[in-house]
């Protein structure tokens, strides 16, 4: 009998469209090799970007999706824990595989760890055989006419899109070949990902179905309505209008290439939409475009891309960090952003704009320190996306955000939660205010305060910086770069 073959499970968590999986399965059939699926839990590699809080309590279940779905074709999910490096060579001294089979990630750390596992187990005689899926095209594939990496998305994206289109997804296996018995497992209940107490995340089962079924049924609600008016709604928090497919994305549950030809055959026969999901491929793009850079520029979760920005005058300010960690700052938008986001793993995008803005801009906050609040909140935290969306708003990035652009978090509020059902959700200690007053109750008077039961500076705190003051420092802040 043909020596093992090796699947490991990485940020692919799914059985369709999974060319590792299915390059895999197809020697096993044509040799009779049986199969080991196998998910490592790596606290140690990837070194301060280790999964945050949020995104293990994704991964707890994303990881029981996925073994359910191999159980009910005759195979299982063997988990271990500890450094990747070390615990694949041990799974394939204990089951004697000649081949591990996996999909390509991009995180720094991740392209070392395959380049010496591509030496040290070619040096044992076993291949590594690494495929594509994550993206829709490769960091590599595309680049300028000088040869270089993409520092704009624009061209960027105009680019990908003059390169031939993604192949169609492949189907979802029907059976699998047999598995190796008695193969060590780690109990998922060990890997120790979900909170403990307090349970933060209680109640996040009604909110999130991690898993491959999950990112489907996620997918078809976003077909059924939300693209129809997507370029439009998509900037309004209280309404639900975007996909909710980020997680889905990074952890693998749905590829891209699933995504793309979905929304192109929803759109076939309705050229109304054109628009809409023109907008929506734009926006798979900036994805895109993150991970070409993270591939390019390897440091950028942690320097600033512009290095200019190294003698940026950050205050840091540790108090109004915190403020603005607990959705404390005075500002209404700011705060229900930072509350969505500490009671259900999320924020709006929109939101995400506009406090990123806040926290770098009015209290001159790091962006280093907002990204690493979003990484351990976040249950789509991504680092692609992560490091490359706050160095857009903070300035300091590729195509980024022009400096003088600082948001003003009342008009933000005003325009894009007009009725303030978004505010009055994740604020409900003002939920009474007039709408008048909803986005600035510092300008309240005091009769609609007391009937409204709020007390500023008690039951709701005052602005922690006044947004005029704060945008002439910004301002300076920035100009002093540029002097």
């Amino acid at each position: 009998m043909a020596a093992p073959l090796i699947i490991w499970f990485r940020q692919d968590l799914r059985l369709t469209d999974h060319s590792a999986l299915l390059a895999a399965l197809s020697l096993a059939r044509e040799t009779g090799a049986e199969l080991v699926a196998a998910y490592i839990l790596d606290d140690d590699t990837p070194g301060q970007w280790r999964a945050g809080g949020a995104s293990r309590w994704w991964l707890h279940h994303s990881l029981a999706s996925l073994d359910s779905s191999l159980r009910q074709l005759g195979g299982h999910l063997s988990l271990r824990r500890g450094d990747t490096h070390r615990e694949l060579r041990q799974l394939v001294s204990e089951t004697g595989a000649q081949q591990v089979f996996c999909s390509r990630n991009y995180e720094p750390w991740a392209r070392d760890l395959e380049q010496r596992l591509h030496e040290d187990l070619g040096a044992q005689g076993v291949g590594l055989r690494r495929y594509p899926g994550a993206l829709l095209f490769e960091p590599e594939a595309v680049r300028t006419g000088a040869g270089e990496p993409y520092k704009v998305f624009t061209p960027y994206w105009k680019a990908c899109l003059r390169q031939p289109p993604p192949q169609a997804p492949r189907a979802r296996p029907g059976s699998l070949p047999a598995f190796v018995e008695g193969v060590d497992s780690v109990p998922l209940q060990e890997l120790e990902l979900l909170p403990q107490a307090p349970n933060w995340a209680a109640g996040w089962d009604q909110l999130w179905q991690p898993g491959e079924s999950g990112a489907a049924a996620a997918l078809s609600r976003f077909l059924d309505g939300p693209l129809d008016d997507y370029d439009e709604s998509r900037n309004h928090p209280d309404r639900e209008a975007t996909s909710r497919l980020s997680a889905h994305m990074h952890f693998g549950e749905i590829s891209p290439r699933q995504l793309w030809q979905a929304i192109h055959q929803h759109c076939q026969s309705r050229p109304a939409l054109d628009h809409q999901r023109d907008k929506f491929l734009s926006e798979m793009g900036w994805r895109e475009f993150s991970h070409h850079l993270l591939h390019h520029f390897p440091d950028i979760p942690e320097t600033a891309f512009k290095r200019d920005f190294d003698r940026f005058p950050w205050l840091g300010d540790r108090d109004k960090l915190l403020a603005w960690q607990r959705g404390l700052t005075g500002y209404p938008i700011v705060d229900a952003g930072m509350r969505e986001l500490w009671q259900t793993g999320y924020m709006h995008n929109r939101v995400r704009m506009i406090t990123a803005s806040f926290l770098t801009k009015h209290l001159l906050v790091p962006w280093t320190e907002g990204e690493r609040w979003f990484w351990d909140t976040l249950v789509d935290a991504d680092l692609a996306n992560n490091a490359c969306g706050w160095q857009w708003v903070a300035g300091s990035g590729a195509d980024a955000a022009p400096y003088f652009r600082i948001f003003n978090p009342t008009l933000q509020g005003k325009k894009f939660d007009s009725a303030g059902a978004y505010v009055r959700r994740w604020v409900p200690e003002i939920a009474t205010l007039p709408d008048k007053y909803l986005h600035e109750p510092i300008t309240a008077p005091a009769a609609a305060l007391e009937a409204a039961g709020v007390v500023l500076g008690q039951t709701y705190p005052n602005p922690i910086v006044v947004h005029r003051d704060a945008r002439e420092a910004a301002l300076a802040a920035y100009g002093s770069l540029r002097a």
